[in-house]
């Protein structure tokens, strides 16, 4: 009876200190991306009115200010994701937080400077492209960070966490930003970024640095966006739908005079993070193509009943299913994609198929401006269900090679 209950213990004991190990190393992570991506979400919620209605732009302007960070983001996942293999995940991790002060401190120069549009406007530009450098850095070195201290048997628990950080600060952040406008004006939520950086960087800290294999031969980056394009390009038009409530629904409830659309954005994340949290493991265990596939049908819906919506609460109602529609399909085809590459791959992997994610919102953000422009915001959203159908359509077709 002692021998076994001594057995009992060591493996309790083990199970206990496993946890602990997930939860020191996600923990900090998970802060620091929060952290981060909150600035995003009150970029998101802050912008397009100050740009629409403070400096008098139009709808077209207001989708290539919004898309300028995706499309940064975009054109360096090369340049993070070697930064990340050959310097290690803290450089790369760290120097995005960095990118995201320099950034919060343009936003507060531009806002600061309304009498002056084309000035502010050119502030914006460049903010945005830091702003988009600074997430191309962080989210690399972050991901990386955590499947390699916690191992990739642990990579699917990494991104989820991960991702619930990263739309629960959007979910957070606009809605805060517009309530901070409405109290305080539009420079307070731009100096929280410098705040938020701060805690970002502090976060993580004191984490244990990866070592890094500086001998490892790394195959071209365009090779291994090769190898991950059908993952790939299923997240890109499945992501058409959260870049289309991101940049124009506060428009939308504007122009229908629905009221605050905070509640629209905050029931995407929160529908978003709730799905995570209860179906984390369904990638596993029904397979990443099944919930993919699933995932797609409810964003679909969700797009529908925004483009077709009659009132604000059928609209809100739209962006919770797109919430829960879009919540796992990273994961489920993240994990795919970074099990095509070796372990000292991982970080070129990552920033190959989040690549995919920011040409997604790179080009929604102007296509949707036009839409907007020749149609309506509520023509939008119908574009957003067809860019989902296109992404059913990448998945049925290549389920049996890939998938």
């Amino acid at each position: 009876m002692t021998m076994k209950n001594t057995k009992s213990v060591t493996a309790s004991d083990k199970i206990i200190q496993k946890e602990k190990s997930l939860t020191n190393v996600l923990t900090p992570i998970v802060i620091s991306v929060f952290a981060v991506y909150l600035t995003m979400g009150i970029s998101l919620g802050a912008l397009p009115g100050f740009i629409k209605n403070d400096l008098k732009f139009g709808d077209l302007t207001v989708g290539i200010i919004m898309g300028l960070q995706s499309l940064a983001t975009l054109l360096t996942r090369a340049y993070a994701g070697k930064i990340t293999d050959t310097l290690g995940a803290k450089i790369s991790k760290q120097r995005g937080v960095f990118m995201i002060f320099v950034a919060g401190l343009l936003y507060i120069f531009a806002s600061s400077s309304v009498g002056f549009p084309l000035v502010v406007l050119g502030l914006l530009i460049i903010s945005r492209i830091i702003h988009g450098i600074a997430e191309s850095m962080l989210v690399t070195g972050a991901l990386t960070w955590g499947i390699g201290l916690l191992g990739a048997q642990n990579s699917g628990k990494v991104m989820t966490w991960n991702g619930i950080a990263m739309y629960a600060g959007i979910a957070l952040g606009a809605p805060l930003s517009l309530w901070l406008i409405d109290q305080f004006g539009i420079v307070i939520p731009f100096v929280l970024v410098i705040f938020l950086s701060v805690i970002s960087w502090l976060s993580t800290s004191k984490l244990t640095v990866l070592e890094v294999d500086a001998s490892h031969v790394r195959p071209p980056f365009y090779k291994i966006i090769g190898k991950v394009s059908n993952q790939g390009l299923a997240l890109a038009f499945s992501s058409m739908g959260f870049a289309c409530i991101a940049s124009f629904i506060a428009l939308l409830f504007a122009e229908k005079n629905w009221g605050d659309a905070s509640l629209g954005f905050f029931c995407f994340g929160g529908f978003y993070i709730l799905t995570r949290l209860f179906f984390a493991s369904y990638p596993d265990k029904f397979g990443g193509y099944k919930v993919a596939l699933v995932s797609f049908a409810i964003e679909i819906i969700g797009q529908l009943f925004i483009g077709f919506s009659t009132s604000g609460w059928m609209a809100i109602v739209g962006c919770a299913l797109t919430g829960v529609g879009f919540s796992l399909v990273f994961p489920s085809l993240g994990v795919l994609a970074i099990k095509k590459v070796e372990p000292q791959m991982r970080g070129t992997a990552l920033g190959a198929y989040s690549a995919f994610f920011d040409l997604s919102l790179g080009l929604a953000g102007p296509v949707a401006g036009l839409i907007a422009g020749w149609l309506n915001y509520q023509a939008i959203y119908i574009f957003g269900a067809i860019s989902c159908l296109f992404a059913i359509l990448i998945l049925v077709k290549t389920r049996n090679s890939n998938f």
